[in-house]
């Protein structure tokens, strides 16, 4: 064990819940890897409040146990992570399912300047009943193709619990989540830093414990995909409203003229009413998306963005006001001409088909400048909290 003031190189981090039966194996692999590469390390178990002696069996072989109250797997390796006193950190986990006398591969990495070095089991070979196959074929492989794409990541293993990184880069990345999703907001969040990020083939193996697993499939595969989701309004949000705004308006524009046949089926103003839901649901789905990426660089959660900035350079409040009052304007417009031609008929009955075409467009007009006055207002609310001289309130 070292002494407090010894410099440390390495630190190896692993999180602990009710884990007697593997702990004192990994210990001893760590340990031997030390040795073995003359690192001069330190092993934290991050408890996150045991009952079965794991803190007792950790401290008696030299590990430095820290207390972590605050129950889940990120907050355990956050706290972990915290109190390691080394400029290097390797975390896996503490059921002997990751090979701790084989951490070479992550520590010359890592001195060769990497910030964020990752295992890749699939690269290193999953072992006979490792993995269950749902994870192995389905949830691992999905979660990974979902980062590559919305992050533009080069990890090829989302999911893989054995990491290396520099403590002060990852430090930086103010990481937040709790659960089981801390593993991928780490990749996110280096991947949105572009901090350099490389990694190493892996082993697993099975999981030497007998008890039930920590992992729960279905919810924590849930909890990584909603974490992903949200820190991706273009994905979430930004990118299903230009869709739906396209095909909103190409329907509509189609539509706009009469109706249309193809092959038995002819499409009339209810579908056109349906053109127009979209294109204002769109709408607001590409809002929500704006929304939340200045509520994102408020809080410090992403990093800044020069080609949102460049938006807001020429997108401001007096931009947005008179958009909306072009649209409203028209929508107006529009709607006294309909009730113009009420008036004609003596305001007596009329021909829907022909009038909905009319009443439809310039509704829709009119909400969505009404909703673009309101949400440039709130725009500009949340841009209060940014010192960025691209706020759109200037």
């Amino acid at each position: 064990m070292t002494a407090p003031d010894e410099q440390v190189d390495l630190s190896v981090v692993m999180p602990c819940l009710n884990e007697a039966e593997t702990i004192a194996t990994c210990i001893k692999k760590i340990q031997d890897s030390f040795r073995r590469l003359n690192i001069s390390g330190e092993i934290v178990v991050a408890d996150n409040g045991s009952t079965d002696g794991s803190q007792k069996i950790s401290a008696d072989l030299g590990a430095r146990v820290v207390h972590v109250e605050n129950k889940g797997y990120g907050s355990a390796l956050r706290g972990g992570i915290k109190e390691a006193r080394g400029k290097f950190v390797i975390m896996g986990d503490a059921d002997d399912s990751y090979d701790f006398s084989n951490i070479e591969p992550f520590v010359s990495k890592l001195r060769e300047g990497y910030d964020l070095v990752m295992g890749n089991r699939f690269k290193g070979g999953i072992r006979p009943g490792a993995m269950p196959p749902l994870h192995r074929y389905f949830g691992n492989p999905l979660i990974t193709a979902i980062g590559k794409i919305m992050f533009n990541s080069p990890v090829g293993d989302f999911n893989c619990g054995l990491r290396g990184f520099r403590k002060d880069a990852i430090m930086k990345l103010d990481l937040r989540t709790t659960g089981m999703e801390f593993a991928s907001e780490m990749v996110v969040k280096s991947a949105l830093h572009r901090i350099k990020t490389t990694e190493v083939p892996t082993p697993l193996f099975p999981d030497g414990r007998t008890g039930t697993p920590h992992l729960r499939s279905w919810r924590d595969g849930w909890r990584n995909l909603r974490f992903m989701l949200l820190f991706s309004p273009r994905w979430l949000f930004l990118y299903p409203g230009l869709l739906l705004i396209s095909a909103g308006l190409a329907i509509g524009l189609w539509l706009l003229p009469g109706p249309k046949t193809i092959g038995s089926v002819t499409f009339d103003v209810h579908t056109l009413l349906y053109a127009s839901m979209a294109v204002i649901v769109g709408y607001q789905a590409v809002t929500f998306s704006l929304f939340t990426k200045i509520f994102a660089l408020v809080e410090g959660l992403i990093p800044e963005d020069p080609r949102f900035n460049r938006l807001f350079r020429y997108f401001k409040l007096e931009t947005g006001l008179i958009v909306g009052g072009i649209l409203l304007l028209v929508g107006t417009i529009g709607t006294f001409y309909a009730v113009d031609l009420w008036r004609e008929k003596s305001f007596g009955n009329l021909d829907p088909f022909k009038t909905l075409r009319i009443i439809i467009p310039s509704f829709t007009m009119f909400t969505l400048g009404f909703q673009m006055v309101l949400s440039i207002f709130f725009l500009s609310i949340l841009g209060l909290g940014r010192a960025s001289s691209e706020s759109p309130l200037n």
